[in-house]
């Protein structure tokens, strides 16, 4: 016989309780499990209403499409460690500048849009560049620019044309190459096909009898989907992102290991800049007008969405994937209490308690993750 010593089998209840560990600790649980909890809530309440017929699902996805472009973001600052309280504001000051340069100033719709992404972006930029060099809170500074930004939205608005809400947008559009990219749709052949062959209803009646109730899909919903899966792929596949969650997790260890942390937060506050200016470009596009006001409270949406999606309000820790699933979960909510005949300010309620029970989880998981007691 062999004198040799055989490794004893592996324990499968130890092997069965690290995989459920694994999987417990993954950042999008909270966005999955939500996400099973409300489609079979919906299911049951407003499956008769047409909330899953092709206008319900396009009505909830451009809703989510919405909050997922903020939401990708602030999910990549979040894990860097830092907040971006100004999100809301940078959407009313994009769109009003597009309007204003295009409409007011008359310059081609391309030249305004990325005029305009480059001001915004810049402006994210000096964002970060306060917080790094006065050592103030991201809260503290964003918030500050939260306020300046609004103003000067509506001071811009009124100094140009006396008016908040500035329209007209449309016309200058019509035929700019820059302008299709945000504010049309794609696969319209396809959509249309589709009605002809009954695969989907169409109006039976008025000017549109014929089209089908979805007529294709609109970009802001590829811009979601883009972002989604960019800020994916540079989260898990790229050594930036590697750098991202070692700046949100432990910044001086991280500078010592040779991660430029500084300018890892400078350039994610540029980039939650630049996804509000997606935004923006795409919201006015669709209205064909400028609000000063838009975007009010879109900055706490976007923070709750990261959070159901399972990231840490200490940094270090989260998902993209998480985040679009937190958006997800709002939009269809949002649009979900519509087909259910219930009183839509309680979508407020529901924001409040999700953040409440997602930052417990999040609190639960990250002492699991530490050890902590």
């Amino acid at each position: 016989m062999s004198d040799t010593p055989t490794n004893p089998p592996d324990d499968e209840r130890i092997i069965a309780r690290s995989r459920f560990r694994e999987a417990l600790i993954r950042p999008e649980l909270g966005g999955i499990a939500g996400i099973i909890l409300v489609f079979f809530f919906f299911l049951l309440t407003a499956a008769d209403s047409g909330m899953f017929g092709p206008a319900g699902v396009m009505n909830w996805s451009i809703v989510s499409a919405q909050f997922a472009i903020i939401a990708v973001g602030a999910c990549l600052l979040m894990i860097a460690g830092e907040f971006d309280l100004s999100v809301g504001s940078m959407i009313g000051f994009a769109g009003i500048i597009i309007a204003i340069l295009s409409v007011q100033m008359g310059w081609p719709m391309w030249m305004a849009i990325i005029t305009t992404f480059v001001l915004c972006t810049a402006l994210g930029a000096v964002n970060g560049w306060l917080v790094i060099k006065t050592g103030l809170p991201s809260f503290i500074v964003t918030l500050a620019f939260l306020y300046i930004l609004r103003g000067l939205t509506i001071f811009a608005a009124i100094a140009t044309t006396r008016k908040t809400i500035i329209g007209g947008v449309r016309d200058v559009a019509e035929g700019d190459w820059l302008a299709a990219i945000f504010g049309g749709k794609i696969l319209t052949g396809f959509f249309q096909w589709m009605g002809d062959t009954g695969l989907i209803e169409v109006f039976e009646r008025g000017t549109r009898k014929g089209q089908p109730v979805v007529d294709g899909i609109p970009m802001l919903i590829v811009w979601a989907l883009v972002l989604i899966v960019f800020g994916h792929i540079l989260l898990t596949r790229t050594r930036f992102g590697n750098w991202i969650f070692a700046s949100g997790g432990d910044a001086q260890s991280a500078r010592y290991t040779g991660v430029p942390v500084n300018r890892v937060k400078i350039l994610m506050f540029m980039f939650t800049a630049f996804c509000a200016t997606v935004f923006a470009t795409c919201q006015v596009m669709e209205f064909g007008s400028a609000g000063a006001d838009r975007g009010l409270l879109k900055e706490f949406e976007a923070i709750i969405s990261v959070v159901i999606g399972g990231a840490l309000l200490t940094g270090g820790y989260g998902s993209v994937i998480g985040a679009a699933l937190g958006a997800l979960i709002f939009g269809v909510v949002q649009q979900g209490l519509f087909f259910a005949g219930v009183e839509s300010s309680l979508f407020r309620v529901f924001l409040g308690v999700i953040l409440l029970l997602a930052v417990i989880l999040n609190t639960y998981i990250r002492r699991m993750i530490t050890g902590e007691k």
